[in-house]
């Protein structure tokens, strides 16, 4: 349920794993774009060095991609 009025946000810790590229860095969760009013605190997420992350408060995961 959506409370804010904006439909265009992305419910928050829906998914368990997102896509990013190197236009998303610095990489945190809850994304921008996300509803964050149900979520957890914004938390900076290393993911440059192994292409990959998990988030510690939700547990979804992130894959850096390439974009070509």
């Amino acid at each position: 349920m959506n409370t804010s009025g904006n439909t265009d946000l992305i419910e928050p810790n829906a998914e368990n794993r997102y896509e990013v590229t190197k236009a998303d860095l610095p990489l945190h969760c809850p994304m921008p774009g996300m509803s964050l009013w149900n979520s957890h605190p914004r938390v900076f997420l290393e993911i440059e060095a192994h292409g990959k992350v998990k988030c510690p408060y939700c547990g979804a995961d992130y894959v850096l991609i390439n974009q070509s």
